[in-house]
């Protein structure tokens, strides 16, 4: 059966989200180091429109089909069986929407904050949101690789030259970290080439079946690089240290699209390739994500540094992500999908608040701020909606996503649905009380007279503001978009049935 829906608005809308940004970035280098306000402005001009172009993604996407569209596809390097070849579905297409998005928020945030090499800063963002809208639309193994590893340059140099004290740890530790687990993916991908018949077509890719003992090793190979990039405990340190010394744009970037590669890895290419490899995987998938909510909350509720403590409620949140993706039931898998796009935006928007009261304090530190609802009204308001968000209050976009995921794990598992449940205490706690700790009680000396929020960074969460209420009101837009293509996947991974296997089975069977 046809697996794709051929393009129908007449002109490629996915290379074009995907190379516009790389088109400002290239105008870019032309543009004389002096006129800073014209490589802001270009910078902004091109996000904006990527952004405006993507649009159609949202209004013409077929809802009730699970198939690919848009689909782009032309021949690169016949010798290899390599194709230039892009599409979205239902998992992927909220995920190009908010990479597309986000390129205008990073720009926008950044327009005072930077103010060395200012061009090159301007280059990096463009790059880094065009690859990563790559790596969401690939449908060729080779590409999406190429995407996968472009994204590591300039988001290399975002965190290592406008980075904070420690920014060079930081950015060889996330290169390090995502470089290993990445070799081990290509190492792979290139199996699966070779085993299928030369083939780099994920598609087709899917429609094969693959022994146990493949599926085992190959799962374990994807881990490694979706794994890290999630971040699951343990190979998470690396994210905390890289959002403590990045540039506010850059921990937006890390927070509101790279982290979701991981997640999205695990959903288009473990669960469909793999399936037995995954159910079997699933206690121990469960373990790690219960641990990474607990565990990461809990450290959250020690940390001195705004960022580093937002920094460690991603870890935790994300745990929720994979918990519902594994929990392989569509309540789930779908919470998982929209906590990848909720976490997205509030945490998103949690880093651009912090990068608000830092450009007037350049200072991270809880302890230099108390009372900071009285000069700053409207940033504590802002900020108010975010940490409901956050703490998955009725009303906002969290609460939805986590329901969802609960429900789903408390159906596959019941402990696992539990324990997950205590995270959501454990959220509530730390960010009421970085809430209280910052805007309310004693005025500090050191904020009295700080300005409140200017038009440029009102206009720059505004949006957020409104996703939160919107998804969560009413998300029923935004599951629709899911629910065929998130079927399809179910029927495929459970078309056997979920077995009880345990982890020494499993390997006592591969070693068989």
């Amino acid at each position: 059966m046809e697996q794709v829906i051929m393009n129908k608005l007449g002109y490629p809308i996915l290379s074009t989200l995907i190379f516009l940004p790389v088109v400002g970035a290239l105008l870019l280098i032309f543009i004389n180091r002096s006129r800073e306000l014209w490589i802001k402005w270009i910078a902004l001009i091109f996000s904006t429109a990527t952004f405006i172009l993507s649009l159609p993604l949202f209004t013409h996407f077929d809802k009730t089909t699970y198939k690919m569209q848009f689909v782009e596809r032309y021949e690169w390097i016949p010798a290899w069986n390599i194709n230039y070849y892009l599409g979205i579905d239902g998992i992927s297409v909220l995920l190009v929407l908010l990479t597309t998005l986000s390129s205008i928020l990073c720009i926008l945030i950044s327009w005072n904050a930077i103010k060395i090499k200012i061009k090159e800063f301007y280059i990096s963002i463009l790059l880094t949101c065009g690859a990563i809208g790559g790596v969401f639309c690939s449908l060729d193994f080779f590409l999406f690789y190429i995407f996968w590893e472009a994204m590591l340059i300039p988001m290399y140099l975002i965190i290592g030259v406008w980075g904070g004290p420690n920014r060079i740890y930081a950015t060889m530790k996330f290169i390090l970290y995502t470089l290993i687990g990445s070799v081990l993916m290509l190492v792979g991908i290139i199996y699966l080439y070779l085993y299928a018949g030369n083939t780099f077509d994920i598609l087709e890719l899917m429609q094969k079946s693959y022994p146990y003992q493949v599926q085992f090793w190959l799962f374990w190979a994807f881990f490694s690089a979706f794994a890290v990039k999630v971040p699951m405990f343990p190979v998470h340190t690396w994210l905390p240290d890289a959002h403590t010394e990045a540039p506010t744009a850059g921990s937006v970037i890390l927070a509101a699209i790279l982290i979701k590669m991981g997640a999205y890895g695990f959903l288009r290419f473990s669960l469909p390739l793999f399936p037995e490899a995954s159910k079997a995987m699933v206690p121990f998938i469960f373990v790690l994500s219960v641990i990474a909510i607990i565990y990461a909350g809990l450290v959250c509720l020690v940390q001195k540094d705004l960022k580093r403590l937002i920094a460690y409620s991603s870890v935790s949140h994300m745990g929720f992500v994979t918990l519902g993706i594994f929990a392989l039931n569509s309540q789930g898998v779908e919470g998982g999908i929209l906590q990848m796009i909720n976490h997205g935006v509030v945490t998103g928007a949690l880093f651009l608040c912090v990068g608000v009261i830092y450009e007037r304090t350049h200072s991270r530190q809880i302890a230099d701020y108390g009372g900071l609802a009285t000069p700053m009204p409207v940033y504590a308001t802002f900020f108010m909606v975010f940490t409901l968000a956050a703490v998955g209050f009725p009303g906002t976009n969290g609460f939805i996503g986590e329901f969802l995921i609960i429900l789903g794990g408390f159906t596959a598992n019941k402990w696992a649905g539990v324990l997950a449940a205590t995270g959501v205490i454990i959220g509530a706690a730390y960010m009421l009380w970085l809430y209280q700790k910052v805007f309310f009680m004693k005025v500090n000396p050191k904020v009295i007279n700080i300005p409140d929020m200017d038009a440029r960074e009102i206009i720059t969460l505004t949006p957020l503001v409104i996703l939160v209420l919107w998804i969560g009101i009413y998300p029923v837009p935004f599951l629709d978009f899911m629910h065929p293509t998130v079927q399809h996947l179910l029927e495929r991974v459970n078309a056997g049935g979920i077995q009880e296997t345990t982890i020494a089975k499993t390997i006592m069977e591969v070693v068989k």
